[in-house]
């Protein structure tokens, strides 16, 4: 079949675009103004009609793009590709239209920012369509412990960030071995990994029940782990990503065959990722000119690698940071200012 739609590679606009455009909550629309889905852009015809029937998570997917972006930032916040965000449509700019391993990571830990905002939310009552978690007992849950906290509904989370995410690319068809179509692949791939993620690292918490804090009872749930641990994990599965090509089939396949195929768990990529030392309008890249570096380091974000040889300035800086802090009873800490004078780098 021949494509009728913009293909993934060069669209402009992308949900990610409600992490940078607050949504004002349902409940604070007038009856009779223009309905919400209409105005937000970024929206492809399907995650539209899926706003149209869930409006009230619309707000929680944006929470979720932003605590992905925040993740990501921090994860390559020492790379030369540092997640910068460029404006607020397109959110990351022309790099995402490169199917490298930064685009990969930047795709799951999207997907797995909504799974955890949604999951969360239910557990919260802020959705109407989801409340606790309905999670089996686990089968190792010692017998005398309850089981039936209010839990994160992950397995809601998950299955509503599965068909939200995953709407963009599964409304179009491209043709079979195409580039188009092995974007597509790519995306649905690292879409699905960032999902299993969250769901993988999702946990039982308890809680002790008890005369004088004896914990004679316990009561369980399932909780989501905290998101860094998730922003953790996908920067792993970043650092061994498969090189993949589309056959002719219309799957994608390992580039070396040597290496064992990935599983739903991985992250997946198409093309090399530029180095991202230099400003270039055609990949999007920012350059690391005005990088700072650490100047002892031999790691990525040593002078030598952030600014690719092109060398560094030195110039000083006044820190402020408090210190000699002392308890007084009862009960706050009272500090001093120490000021200091430390030397930085940055890459010419």
């Amino acid at each position: 079949l021949l494509c009728s739609c913009t293909s993934p590679v060069a669209d402009a606009n992308s949900w990610w675009s409600l992490a940078m455009n607050p949504i004002q909550r349902p409940e604070m629309y007038i009856i009779g103004a223009q309905p919400v889905c209409s105005q937000l852009p970024g929206l492809s015809p399907g995650q539209r009609k899926l706003c149209q029937l869930y409006q009230e998570h619309m707000v929680f997917i944006g929470e979720g793009a932003r605590s992905a972006i925040k993740e990501c930032q921090y994860q390559f916040r020492q790379r030369r590709w540092n997640c910068s965000t460029v404006d607020n449509t397109s959110v990351f700019g022309r790099v995402m239209k490169i199917g490298s391993r930064e685009t990969a990571f930047t795709y799951a830990v999207s997907a797995a920012g909504v799974v955890n905002a949604i999951s969360r939310a239910c557990r919260e009552g802020e959705l109407s369509s989801c409340g606790c978690s309905r999670t089996a007992r686990p089968k190792d849950l010692p017998r005398d412990w309850l089981w039936g906290g209010c839990g994160d509904n992950v397995e809601y989370g998950y299955r509503f960030a599965k068909e939200f995410v995953d709407a963009k690319e599964r409304e179009k068809n491209y043709v079979r071995g195409s580039e188009e179509q092995a974007r597509m692949l790519m995306n649905l791939q690292n879409n699905e990994a960032g999902r299993r993620a969250v769901y993988k690292l999702a946990d039982v918490a308890c809680k002790c029940h008890g005369v004088s804090g004896s914990c004679s009872l316990k009561t369980c749930w399932l909780q989501l782990a905290d998101f860094r641990k998730v922003g953790d994990l996908l920067k792993e599965k970043y650092d061994s990503a498969a090189a993949m090509r589309i056959s002719r089939k219309g799957k994608l396949e390992l580039v070396n065959t040597r290496f064992n195929m990935p599983t739903q768990e991985d992250l997946v990529y198409v093309d090399p990722s530029p180095d991202y030392c230099l400003r270039n309008e055609t990949t999007g890249s920012l350059g690391t000119q005005g990088r700072l570096c650490n100047k002892t380091s031999e790691g990525m974000d040593g002078c030598e690698l952030m600014c690719c040889g092109r060398g560094y300035d030195q110039f000083k800086s006044v820190q402020v940071e408090r210190c000699h802090c002392k308890f007084h009873w009862c009960c706050y800490v009272k500090c001093k200012k120490c000021t200091e004078i430390v030397d930085q780098y940055v890459c010419k």
